[in-house]
């Protein structure tokens, strides 16, 4: 079996090669000026995309390379360009693709897939003989390999797209996908005051403040970006800490990398307990106060 997987944003790229190499054999296409730091992450050949892409040329390039090389899967790692790219391939090949899959295994002649429904209320595992896939980022962990991988050079063609305008948004000091320790917050911490309490315990253990969807969208009590879940970051701390958090699934899509995951919550039967490592069940506003005076000890 042969596959081949394309992103332009190396970081989710590199943990997909990891995880379809263990699969299959693989290539990966990829913008020419990522190409050097994917060579040792177990693609059998690295196509470096040459020129301005955007999802047109990008896409006829990829297709031209699908053609030549016959793969018996298509991944499209799942950014705004990929899934345009992937929309277009799928068109073009007359080929149902299957959107934002987290997990990928052959089963004979079939594949089976999960991905998050409703809203990311539930999991569904699918089984079909789809070849075409978005891939949700954070799949597994990359690591390298010995062997590096061929490059070929491809020559993008000129889009019909134009670039008018670029406006960045404003940066972010936050740095969730990196933090070895982060402490969440959910709305069960009553209200956006309530984090003057936690901050004292957020430095004592030297982490980042995140918090769930509620807290970061619906009340805005933090910043949008320092949202975690499934329509926020992803983050694999070495240690997470979730305060005030019931751990509905879409929150648990964001952190279920943790290495190590605490939890505090009133209530015993919060499903974050069901992801955790340690639980501690009663009243935040007694426990956490008591384990900053601990750690300031």
């Amino acid at each position: 079996m042969r596959g081949i997987v394309f992103s332009d944003k190396t970081e989710t790229l590199v943990q997909a090669l990891t995880f379809f190499r263990q699969k299959m054999e693989v290539d990966a296409a990829v913008p020419a000026e990522n190409t050097q730091p994917l060579q040792e992450y177990g693609a059998k050949r690295l196509y470096a995309l040459q020129g301005t892409g955007f999802s047109d040329n990008v896409s006829e390039a990829i297709l031209g390379i699908i053609e030549r090389e016959k793969y018996d899967f298509i991944f499209i790692m799942s950014t705004a360009l990929g899934r345009e790219v992937a929309g277009i391939i799928s068109d073009r090949l007359g080929k149902e693709i299957i959107a934002e899959v987290f997990d990928f295994n052959l089963d004979n002649s079939k594949v089976r897939t999960k991905r998050f429904a409703w809203g990311g209320k539930t999991v569904t595992e699918e089984e079909s003989d789809c070849r075409i896939f978005t891939v949700m980022p954070g799949m597994t962990e990359a690591s390298r390999t010995s062997e590096k991988s061929e490059v070929v050079q491809v020559k993008l063609n000129d889009s019909k797209i134009s670039l008018v305008q670029s406006i960045p948004k404003s940066s972010s000091t936050v740095d969730l996908e990196h933090a070895n320790i982060i402490v969440s917050v959910g709305r069960g911490i009553g209200k956006k005051e309530s984090i003057d309490l936690v901050m004292p315990f957020v430095r004592a253990v030297k982490g980042e403040l995140a918090g769930s969807r509620p807290v970061c969208l619906d009340y805005q009590w933090l910043s949008e970006d320092r949202q975690v879940g499934l329509s926020g970051r992803k983050v694999k701390p070495k240690l997470y800490i979730a305060i005030g958090i019931s751990g509905q699934i879409q929150h648990i899509a964001g952190m279920r990398g943790s290495k190590t995951v605490i939890a505090i919550n009133k209530d015993k039967s919060a499903p974050i307990f069901e992801e955790a490592d340690f639980g501690i069940v009663g009243d935040l506003f007694q426990i956490v106060p008591a384990l900053v005076k601990a750690l300031q000890q």
